[in-house]
């Protein structure tokens, strides 16, 4: 499976040279927060910014070297369905803080 191939539905299923590359890459997005909280040599507010700025690459890197997703026509629909995944998501948690918050004021 040296080669990339498009199954009938046109979306892209990767080789193992890709699979690999995303499995190197999400190890070394994993290490460099556990380096950064380890070593304790950032303030405070740096290593928060050094974990949630490797999380997201991270969580881009998956959605591109494991999902698949990408600027393609043959993604468009998966990456259309995932920002609909998102907004709805969004709105749960959104509306659940609001609700939690709400409660709260009222209670006190």
């Amino acid at each position: 499976m040296s080669q990339a191939f498009i199954d009938s539905t046109g979306a892209s299923k990767g080789n193992l040279k890709s699979y690999l590359t995303g499995f190197v890459l999400s190890l070394i997005l994993t290490a460099i927060p556990f380096a950064l909280v380890m070593s304790g040599t950032l303030s405070h507010s740096a290593t928060l910014a050094g974990i949630f700025s490797a999380g997201i690459v991270q969580i881009l890197a998956h959605l591109h070297y494991f999902l698949h997703l990408d600027t393609s026509s043959a993604a468009r629909w998966n990456v259309l369905a995932l920002m609909f995944t998102l907004v709805i998501m969004a709105l749960f948690v959104g509306g659940t803080i609001w609700i939690m918050y709400n409660l709260y004021y009222r209670m006190m």
